[in-house]
């Protein structure tokens, strides 16, 4: 069967899997299907980087915050 692409129609479902066609749909038959299935949540190895990349971050700003703070409580002793 060939479809032509500006035929094709790319819809979100619901919490519960359903797709709202819209009422230029409504008493007709459709037939509906489904090319490709897009996860929203990350996969294992997006959230690994994702968490190295802020322990990585946190690690940097630490150093950051100890020389700052060392620095305003030099001042303070002056």
């Amino acid at each position: 069967m060939k479809v032509d692409a500006d035929k094709l129609q790319t819809n979100e479902t619901d919490d519960r899997g359903r797709v709202y066609l819209g009422t230029e749909y409504a008493n007709k038959r459709v037939t509906v299907a489904v090319v490709e299935v897009e996860s929203e949540t990350p996969d294992e190895e997006e959230l690994a980087a994702a968490y190295r990349e802020a322990s990585e971050s946190a690690s940097e700003l630490a150093d950051e915050w100890g020389g700052a703070s060392d620095e305003a409580w030099s001042g303070l002793d002056e």
